[in-house]
């Protein structure tokens, strides 16, 4: 009896693992891979750096077969592009930079929510996807600052821990920033404020930064791409974007600092424009830009986000420089900054009179 129930037992602990063991992975539809080949041709606008973009379309032209074109473009421009064409939009897919103005394209009617991908079922966390399914996220990358350490010495000052040390008088003339009109970083950088120190404090702190900003690039990358060089000294942005000036670029003489005050991250996207002219491949790049074939191509190519889908590798150099996800402020509300970014926008800018020459980038 005790043998027949042990047998027992070792069948129902057997068969109890099988869905573990066995589980299949979420299949792409056959169908949808067929009519995607029949149009046969995609066009995707990216925000991300230009290394990656290319190779992930190269990559996906070359898995289905499906001509690829893409357009490098900031996060702020590309909804601007796609409202002038007026439900016509000369690209399909936008792929990549920060999820702000994809929340503001969605609020504007320019992404198109019909299509789940089933490969959405690896995003490690619902925050990683858009509550109405505008956009699904492939990587996250943690906001904060990038100094120049020689230049500092030099200048004989301490680089800035914290949000409010920016606002030092010494500091005047030494930080660049991306443009609130064109990139969708200083869109995450006024919300964090305002949620941090309240709306009417935190437009506050954005004006008295800006008597410290020497200079407002066009994209949010802008900044780390000249701390190594020393033009900039204190960069603000993502922070995987200055661990490819040390790895990539030799600049070890840039720092990389978490603010000790509170930060926030950004999710990079994959979404389809409304009225896509080629819907069937925009939903298969979709798909695709959820599987390691697209997303592990980032750390190949100089761009060390953190991934967000879990059967993809992460990159290692990112987790040397101790760029956790999880040090973002607990209190940071995703959920709010969707439907207050446009706003928090306009009033920064209203509040520095529509900007200066600095603002008017090409």
């Amino acid at each position: 009896m005790k043998k027949v129930l042990a047998t027992m037992l070792a069948l129902v602990m057997v068969f109890a693992l099988v869905p573990a063991v066995f589980a299949e992975e979420p299949a792409i539809p056959e169908e949808l891979i067929a009519a995607a080949k029949a149009e046969g041709e995609l066009v995707v606008y990216g925000s991300c750096e230009e290394d990656y973009l290319a190779a992930a379309c190269a990559n996906f032209e070359k898995i289905y077969g499906i001509k690829t074109s893409y357009q490098r473009m900031s996060t702020g421009e590309v909804p601007a592009k796609i409202a002038e064409e007026k439900g016509k939009p000369s690209a399909d897919v936008w792929f990549g930079g920060t999820n702000n103005p994809y929340d503001t394209a969605a609020a504007d009617g320019l992404l198109d929510n019909s299509y789940v991908p089933v490969n959405a079922a690896h995003l490690l966390k619902d925050m990683y996807k858009d509550p109405n399914g505008y956009w699904y996220g492939i990587y996250t990358g943690l906001l904060g600052f990038m100094v120049n350490k020689p230049e500092l010495e030099r200048l004989g000052l301490e680089a800035p821990k914290t949000w409010d040390d920016l606002l030092k008088p010494e500091y005047k003339g030494l930080i660049w920033l991306s443009n609130y009109n064109t990139a969708g970083t200083p869109k995450l950088v006024a919300n964090l404020m305002i949620q941090l120190k309240g709306h009417d404090e935190g437009i506050q702190y954005l004006v008295d930064l800006d008597k410290n900003v020497q200079i407002y690039t066009k994209s949010g990358s802008g900044p780390s791409k000249n701390v190594g060089t020393g033009e900039c000294v204190i960069g603000i942005g993502f922070l995987h974007d200055g661990i490819t000036q040390i790895v990539d670029n030799g600049y070890d003489n840039v720092e990389l600092i978490v603010p000790a005050d509170g930060t926030a991250c950004e999710i990079g996207p994959v979404a389809i424009f409304q009225g896509a002219a080629h819907p069937n491949a925009a939903k298969l790049f979709m798909e695709y830009a959820l599987t390691p074939d697209c997303v592990e191509l980032a750390a190949q190519n100089g761009s060390y986000q953190f991934l967000v889908i879990d059967n993809a590798q992460q990159p290692e150099v990112a987790a040397k420089f101790g760029l956790d996800p999880s040090l973002v402020w607990d209190g940071y509300d995703f959920a709010k900054a969707v439907t207050d970014t446009k706003q928090n926008v306009e009033d920064v800018m209203a509040a520095l009179n529509g900007g200066d020459d600095r603002f008017k980038t090409e």
